[in-house]
């Protein structure tokens, strides 16, 4: 939120610097973003008025003014296209600077000396409009000095709120902070009750009562709506971030930053009937002031006349029955409705208001008629016009009451672990509008209306500790001692598969627990999937019941930014289900690209299948035995039906590896060769036990054998027999070469394996490996009907 500091101070100004206050509001909770100067500095511009206006002999676009300062006639060459005579002006004098020249020279423009320059908005940053020059109002004493006027002394003050501090989204709001802070009084608006003109009003009727719990709404007649915006009004506008756009819906704004108060105007002359505050029905659409039409969803909160909807409550207004200059008779609606009725509602729409951003965290629920009352004297100030009497329809029992809330003094020093005397606690529960009555060392105490955020008694305490100021309360040592927990085994399994693919050179990433819908069909998820009632955008409704959906995003996005070279990871939480929601942690993969670095000895190879494969046994054999683990081929929607392999433990499923399917690639624009895998953490446990062994002192023998077996034989099986026929004697088992072709029977492969052995205590001699090699020889024969190579 953005305010103007001189109209903070209108309401409180006590005697501190700026950056006194900003650092006050900061250690209060009302973060001070920034601070800037309210406009760029110009001196010598004063208001001016234009006597005559001629074309320039010997230039179509310029026009030679004639212009009055309050002392002296000064001729000026113009070329704006609005600059009229009667009109008054900004004119930058001569010896004067503004933001975009330095320094005002009288200078000859096509044989015309011009003694000045007439300014626009732009030009003296003060606004965008840079189309014409900026027409001041009539009434405007000519020669007076426009940082007067515009009061360019002023600074503009960002601040970011908690979603609890609602009741600060307004001057009212922040001066109430200040004015608590500084222990001073403050300005208060009174309420001005209008006395009625006319017997004008328009029936309201509260369908939605537990949504709206209070409706006022007044119909003013012969108003002129074609009046320009005050300056002093436009600039409080403009220094908030709010565009001026007519005089009544700048009234609206204006009031809306005043006390926190959302208003709309509507044009009384378009409406039928009674305005009904109800929810959507099916098939309703609507134009909003965007000028937008929007298909209304359920259970949206609506503003509607018998023709049908006329605003989405609480977020923006319809334009068909919106104000112009050309209305004379407005209805003005000052409503309140319930903050969990609007959350969100605007983002389901890709809106977010100024108004959808208030009622979302909350607007007094006493302060409707205050606010009318208000805008309606601004009006009639400016616009003129007859008031009809306020319609205020009311459902009490959907009207937020604070609770009592009990204070205790002795949680005070236990919380806060300093002492505050009573006489403190009760000028701030004074300055803060809260009543209270003391007994027996407690506080009884109720919140007013506009602190609907104080519901319990740590929020007094929170108060208590804000306004003595948290750099008040020393820091000290716990008292208790604190003992660490040991990571649990699935953190301990998660930091170990970490440190393992990082040093295979993988990049961890970090992804949303939301997906994209259309991206979850894309890829063939087809478990049931978490819809979010709330989802952040329309891209984001999807809890993930897979890490791959944002591998692959992340993917997609370094390769479309020629990057030749992808290995990701992800560790996290997927969910799975919707009535019986169950979370799993898993860990994720993808690789794509050269197997290595780019370097000069090294050619361009891709990684493919069997690089995946590697990378996922050496991650699987740091965790749990071999001995238990199986790869086993298999299908997978997602996967390349001839490259798709299922991970079991001791026969359970715990992952699955592959390329990802062509289909998919193709749609998704990548590479056909996109590796995936995807492990559950919670089944690998934490890894093995390591037991470490002596290196032996003495030689190995190493011996090749090369057999030939059926083709459909796996390697798998043929290892396992091998280890079982030979002693313990065998440390290491490697196939080299495969062949099939000339001199091996069709249906038959060739398997070429490297034997090593080597013992501890002695060195072995050719006949003990003999004696191995034969029974091992004999064991593949007996079981696989292999035979040695010739």
């Amino acid at each position: 939120m953005k305010f103007s500091e001189k109209w903070l101070r209108e309401w409180v100004n006590p005697d501190i610097t700026t950056e006194t206050l900003c650092e006050q509001l900061t250690m209060a909770g009302l973060e001070v973003d920034g601070v800037e100067a309210a406009c760029e500095k110009f001196s010598g511009v004063i208001v001016a008025e234009v006597l005559t206006v001629e074309a320039h002999p010997d230039a179509d676009k310029l026009k030679i003014c004639q212009v009055y300062n309050g002392k002296e006639k000064l001729t000026i060459v113009c070329g704006a296209s609005n600059v009229k005579a009667n009109m008054k002006v900004a004119l930058a004098t001569v010896g004067g600077s503004i933001p975009v020249l330095p320094s005002v020279k009288v200078v000859r423009l096509k044989g015309v000396e011009s003694f000045g320059m007439l300014c626009s908005a732009k030009e003296l940053g003060l606004g965008d409009d840079h189309d014409g020059i900026m027409e001041l109002p009539a009434s405007l004493e000519t020669g007076k000095d426009l940082n007067k006027i515009f009061e360019t002394d002023d600074n503009v003050i960002e601040i970011s709120l908690t979603p609890n501090r609602g009741d600060c989204l307004s001057i009212q709001g922040v001066a109430r902070e200040v004015a608590v802070l500084n222990q001073t009084q403050r300005q208060k608006i009174s309420l001005k009750r209008i006395k009625p003109t006319i017997d004008s009003t328009r029936d309201v009727s509260l369908e939605a009562k537990n949504a709206c719990a209070r409706y006022c709404g007044r119909i003013i007649k012969s108003v002129d709506a074609s009046v320009k915006t005050p300056i002093w009004m436009v600039e409080r506008l403009r220094r908030s971030d709010v565009r001026s756009i007519s005089i009544i819906v700048d009234i609206s704004n204006y009031v809306m930053l005043e006390l926190g108060q959302p208003m709309h105007a509507f044009d009384n002359d378009k409406l039928q009937g009674t305005i009904s505050v109800r929810y959507s029905t099916a098939g309703e659409t609507l134009r909003l002031l965007d000028e937008n039409e929007y298909e209304i969803q359920p259970e949206t909160l609506l503003i509607a006349d018998e023709s049908g909807p006329l605003a989405m409550a609480g977020i923006m207004g319809g334009y068909d029955s919106a104000v112009s200059e050309d209305s004379t008779c407005i209805f003005l609606e000052s409503a309140f409705f319930l903050s969990e009725v609007i959350i969100g509602k605007a983002r389901q729409y890709g809106l977010h208001t100024d108004s959808s951003h208030r009622f979302e965290r909350g607007v007094d629920p006493e302060l409707q008629m205050r606010a009318i009352e208000r805008a309606t004297e601004l009006i009639l100030k400016y616009c003129g016009g007859e008031p009809g009497p306020v319609v205020e329809v009311e459902h009490k029992a959907s009207i937020p009451v604070n609770p009592e809330v009990i204070l205790r003094k002795s949680q005070i020093s236990r919380i806060l672990g300093i002492e505050l005397d009573n006489v403190f606690v009760e000028a701030v529960l004074n300055k803060l509008d809260i009543q209270y009555r003391y007994e027996k060392n407690q506080w009884f105490t109720k919140a007013p209306s506009h602190r609907f955020d104080i519901n319990i008694e740590v929020d007094l305490i929170e108060e208590l500790v804000r306004i003595h100021g948290y750099h008040e309360v020393k820091a000290a040592v716990p008292i208790s001692r604190m003992s660490l927990k040991s990571a649990d085994k699935n953190q301990r399994a998660r930091e170990l598969a970490r440190s393992i693919l990082i040093n295979r050179d993988y990049q961890e990433i970090i992804s949303y627990s939301f997906v994209d819908p259309e991206l979850n069909k894309l890829l063939k998820i087809n478990d049931k999937t978490m819809l979010l009632t709330n989802p952040i955008s329309p891209e984001l409704a999807e809890m993930r019941v897979s890490l791959w959906p944002g591998l692959i995003k992340t993917m997609q996005y370094n390769i479309k930014r020629q990057q030749d070279r992808v290995r990701l990871f992800e560790t996290g939480l997927i969910f799975q289900g919707n009535d019986n929601l169950q979370q799993k942690l898993m860990l994720s993969g993808c690789l794509y690209g050269n197997k290595y670095k780019k370097q000069w000895g090294i050619d361009n190879s891709l990684c493919d299948f069997y690089d995946l494969k590697q990378d996922v046994m050496s991650l699987i054999c740091q965790f749990v035995d071999d001995s238990g683990v199986e790869y086993i081929a298999a299908e997978h929607a997602m996967l390349h039906p001839g490259q798709c392999l299922e991970i079991k433990l001791n026969g359970e499923k715990i992952g699955v590896f592959g390329q990802l399917h062509p289909q998919i690639s193709k749609s998704l624009k990548l590479p056909e060769k996109v590796y995936l895998f995807e492990i559950s953490i919670e089944k690998l446990g934490v890894g093995k036990h390591i037991q470490y062994q002596a290196i032996s002192k003495f030689p190995a023998i190493s011996r090749d054998i090369a057999i030939v077996i059926d083709d459909d034989i796996v390697l798998k099986d043929v290892s396992e027999e091998i280890k079982k026929s030979a002693t313990n004697l065998l440390t290491n088992l490697e196939l080299f070469d495969v062949y099939r072709g000339e001199g091996i029977e069709k249906g038959k492969k060739s398997l070429a394996m490297g034997l090593t052995f080597q013992a501890t205590s002695s060195t072995l001699r050719d006949e003990e490996i003999e004696v191995i090699m034969d029974s091992i020889l004999a064991g593949l024969s007996n079981k696989f009907g292999a035979t040695l190579r010739e």
